[in-house]
């Protein structure tokens, strides 16, 4: 028995149409929205009285989604410290290639996007960098040289 495939990454956002409008805006397009409740939610993710929406974001002619939730029912918890440093246990970023580096920053700046140190040159390959966009989340952004 093998993997078949990676699904999707899960977010939690506290607004979920500033996720929406991030990634938009970062190139994904919105699959679709919807709420999710109900005892069979609840038990998968083992929370009672569990209501949240999701909106799912998908990479244009690429495999890759991402599930943007934002919970209702228990409300989301603001970890401690609120910005987690590199080093913290658990999902650390969520990484994309892009064409146009400076662009992308440009726009997302639109939206809030903070870079987390620098943009940086990896020999003759790649930039890179990581912002924080909506509610915190961790993007690596890399442009291959070329």
């Amino acid at each position: 028995m093998t993997i078949q495939r990676m699904d999707n990454v899960g977010i939690v956002v506290d607004d979920l149409d500033a996720a929406v409008a991030f990634f938009t805006e970062l190139g994904m397009e919105l699959e679709g929205r919807m709420p999710i409740e109900g005892s069979w939610a609840g038990s998968v993710v083992g929370l009672d009285d569990m209501r949240c929406e999701i909106a799912m974001m998908r990479i244009p002619d690429a495999p890759g989604r991402l599930e943007l939730a934002m919970y209702h029912s228990p409300r989301a918890i603001v970890p401690t410290p609120e910005i987690s440093p590199a080093n913290t246990l658990g999902l650390h970023r969520v990484m994309f290639a892009v064409d146009d580096l400076a662009d992308t920053l440009a726009r997302l700046d639109k939206h809030g996007a903070e870079l987390v140190g620098e943009v940086s040159r990896f020999e003759d390959s790649f930039l890179l960098c990581y912002l924080r966009g909506p509610s915190g989340i961790i993007v690596g952004l890399a442009e291959q040289l070329g």
